[in-house]
């Protein structure tokens, strides 16, 4: 489990391609990573299987390829990563599981003195479990909804800080990006979903 506060960038430094399968290795900026460990690599949950002095590496299976972005990723693009909760650690975003639901696209974006505002189309599913003000999760970012616009887009304002230390100062009209939608807003859905209106 994850909160969505995203504590490094870091390069990809090489990817290995086989018939099936598709192996990322990125630098490691923690130094005390261990094998079997849970990394949020732009909010997608990936297990460490290979360690280095320099780098560590995760495999990213067909069905993460199917709801991500990672099949896309170069040599030299940056991440952001965050590593699991350990108990007792501060929460400073809001549960994230690192279950990408699926990818989105940034809409548009408007320059303010203070902050940039990025419009991004986002998945169907994940845009019925959304609600102004409330939280989601754009490339393992741990986000407030700043508006809900047009069907099936949101807005988000973006701090100088974050654009600084996360790859979301990258993001141009076009960019596709990792979300993640709130899990309470699931939970919320599905029980709607099941209830049969009766009451114990």
């Amino acid at each position: 489990m994850f909160t969505g506060i995203v504590s490094h960038k870091a390069e990809i430094v090489d990817i290995e391609t086989g018939k099936d399968s598709l192996r990322i290795s990125v630098q490691d900026p923690f130094g005390d990573l261990v094998l079997g460990e849970s990394v949020a690599v732009n909010g997608a949950c990936l297990t460490v299987v290979d360690l280095s002095d320099s780098m560590f590496s995760v495999d990213a299976v067909v069905t993460t390829r199917g709801r991500t972005t990672v099949s896309d990723w170069k040599v030299g693009a940056e991440v952001n990563l965050e590593r699991s909760l350990e108990v007792g650690d501060r929460f400073g975003g809001h549960i994230v599981q690192g279950h990408v639901d699926g990818v989105g696209v940034v809409a548009n974006l408007t320059r303010r003195e203070d902050a940039v505002l990025f419009d991004v189309s986002i998945p169907e599913e994940v845009w019925k479990t959304t609600i102004a003000h409330g939280s989601i999760t754009l490339d393992g970012v741990s986000l407030t909804v700043n508006e809900l616009l047009s069907e099936n887009t949101v807005q988000v304002s973006i701090i100088p800080y974050t654009l600084e230390h996360t790859i979301l100062g990258a993001w141009e009209v076009g960019s596709r990006v990792h979300v993640e939608g709130d899990l309470f807003g699931k939970y919320v859905r599905r029980i709607q979903e099941t209830s049969d209106g009766s009451s114990s």
